[in-house]
């Protein structure tokens, strides 16, 4: 949208027809003692005109100088700006077990990562106005993503996590931790959360799980544990038939409720999708999305463009009237040259 900051200066637009109708009505011969009435007086004089006729050319000039002065600017529609309270961290167990294909999407088995992501897609898309960074975590802890606003780029980095990238062997869920309460202690923000998903114990690492528990404490984390993996999965074998088994007996449980009871979270129990998207939905309940949302409006001002067109016309009529007097006065001297001129000469 075009709009004007200062719209009275326009009041002073009429101020130039005002002051040459007062000159012309009392008929004075000079222009009145001001630098831009002299100007437009010396602009009538040399092109020969009347001093009745108004000078347009000035006038434009002198409306292009109110239009700068009010300075015109062009607004953008309303945009918003993510809220800054919650810093959002995600630490994904992509360890070997998560290939377990106990998982069902849609009628089809899937296995733990491949839902994990899936459900992951509509928790990160609901949590605009969080700052949101993911870590992966095997063998080792890696951070995949900083915290950001930009949760496309999450989800992104998220599709391309494949199981391996941290070691698949074994699993440092202490380690998991401690990265993600490292990234989260360097942010002032007001809330900072953690969610932790594994589907096993931690038997590698640095830090053992409670330890790194400790660290979120003093730092102010709330971390939220999430146990993905089915109780029960029928294996189909030809020659020994269906059989049935557990396949999360290494789920750690016991550790993972002690971790989020001592930061002041939850542990949940995810054994199939429907209660993955009931986990995320119960999260957001306890973590709502900030909704002191800022707006702001884009604005570009305009005032250069009035006040160059201005400049411009000023250098040209300054250059016109220059060539004009120029070859004004090179037709007079030529003229004079030629009266000067005896018959005698002349003959000759």
């Amino acid at each position: 949208m075009f709009e004007f900051v200062w719209p009275w200066v326009w009041l002073l637009l009429p101020l130039p027809l005002l002051v040459w109708w007062l000159a012309e009505r009392k008929r004075q011969q000079q222009a009145l003692r001001a630098p831009l009435f002299l100007y437009w007086r010396s602009i009538q004089e040399q092109e020969g005109k009347s001093s009745k006729r108004f000078p347009w050319l000035t006038f434009l000039i002198w409306a292009l100088i109110i239009t700068a002065l009010s300075r015109p600017q062009w607004v953008g529609n309303t945009m918003e700006l993510p809220a800054t309270g919650r810093d959002l961290m995600l630490s994904i167990d992509i360890s070997g077990s998560m290939e377990m294909p106990d998982m069902v999407i849609d009628n089809k088995e899937v296995d733990r990562l491949v839902a994990v992501k899936a459900l992951l897609t509509d928790f990160i898309a609901r949590r605009k106005g969080d700052r949101i960074g993911l870590i992966l975590f095997g063998e080792q802890a890696y951070l995949q993503t900083p915290l950001t606003f930009d949760l496309e780029t999450v989800q992104i980095m998220l599709d391309e996590t494949s199981i391996g990238l941290a070691g698949s062997s074994r699993t440092a869920i202490g380690d998991g931790i401690g990265l993600a309460v490292k990234r989260l202690r360097e942010r002032n923000a007001d809330n900072r959360v953690l969610i932790l998903l594994t589907d096993g114990q931690n038997n590698t690492g640095v830090l053992n799980p409670l330890q790194a528990a400790e660290l979120a404490e003093h730092a102010g984390i709330t971390i939220y544990t999430i146990g993905v993996g089915a109780d029960e999965m029928i294996v189909k074998n030809r020659f020994f038939g269906n059989r049935r088994i557990n396949p999360s007996l290494e789920l750690d449980e016991e550790t993972l409720i002690a971790v989020a009871e001592k930061t002041g979270g939850r542990y949940f129990r995810a054994r199939d999708t429907r209660e993955m998207e009931q986990i995320y939905q119960i999260i957001d309940e306890l973590e709502p999305v900030e909704d002191d949302y800022q707006s702001y409006r884009p604005i570009k001002a305009l005032f250069y463009i009035p006040l160059a067109l201005a400049l411009l016309i000023s250098l040209l009529s300054i250059l016109i009237r220059t060539i004009i007097s120029w070859r004004m006065s090179t037709a007079h001297n030529t003229k004079q040259q030629a009266a000067s001129v005896t018959p005698e000469e002349s003959h000759v």
